[in-house]
């Protein structure tokens, strides 16, 4: 019988020790991203060259197979609270690990996945969150490539932010004056003039045409709104 996903993973301290499998490009951005935020790091990959090259980078990287149950409790797997499987290349590797870190108890467990049915057998066997770090590399790209936007994230449906120039409607007035939630459904929330900090935006902010703006709203909107004469 497959295991169901934990609706809402139990929550662990914001500094816990994380696990991370697979020394791939996303598991070896993730711990070094970790590392640098100070969080305590123990990496699990089966090729020893991969380990030695991140021995002296995190806290601790050892040389295991992570779809080996017993290897796992011998590194001590079951003393973290949240992991990481970056091995998403091999569909029976991850869920194979995957199912080993529920087995261990493990509260969080984020999973990458390669495709839709990858990650809903992901979700069934127990993963609390699963990533789709190609997918999302690929929106992401998208909305850079036409060269309006400087940079995107999508949070989900309803929420993007974006960095852009602004558009010719954007410049010259206080921000409320302009209308502009009303009119392309999108709100600034930041504006970073040249050669100054990032600043909140507020009521009264005038964005000049030299500035970069962050904005919020649907993704849809966001690109229509940046596609606007500037």
């Amino acid at each position: 019988m497959a295991r169901q996903a934990t609706p809402h993973p139990r929550k662990v301290s914001a500094d816990a020790p994380v696990l991370v499998i697979g020394l791939g490009r996303f598991g070896a951005a993730a711990a070094a991203k970790l590392e640098q935020l100070g969080r305590e790091v123990l990496v699990i990959d089966s090729d020893p060259v991969l380990v030695q090259k991140w021995s002296d980078k995190v806290t601790h990287a050892v040389q295991a197979d992570a779809r080996d149950l017993d290897a796992l409790k011998q590194v001590g797997g079951s003393n973290f609270s949240v992991a990481i499987v970056a091995v998403g290349a091999s569909l029976e590797g991850s869920v194979v690990i995957t199912a080993n870190l529920v087995d261990l108890g493990i509260p969080q467990i984020w999973a990458k996945a390669m495709s839709p049915s990858h990650g809903t057998i992901l979700e069934r066997i127990g993963a609390n969150h699963v990533i789709y770090a190609e997918a999302e590399a690929g929106d992401r790209l998208a909305h850079l490539v036409s060269g309006q936007v400087l940079d995107f994230i999508e949070f989900d449906d309803e929420l993007s932010v974006a960095k852009l120039r602004p558009p010719h409607v954007a410049q010259g007035a206080a921000i409320s004056e302009l209308g502009l939630r009303r009119k392309y459904g999108i709100t600034i929330v930041g504006v970073r003039a040249p050669d100054q900090v990032f600043v909140y935006a507020s009521s009264d902010t005038v964005v000049g045409p030299d500035d970069f703006i962050v904005v919020a709203g649907t993704a849809s909107d966001i690109d229509a709104f940046a596609r606007l004469q500037r």
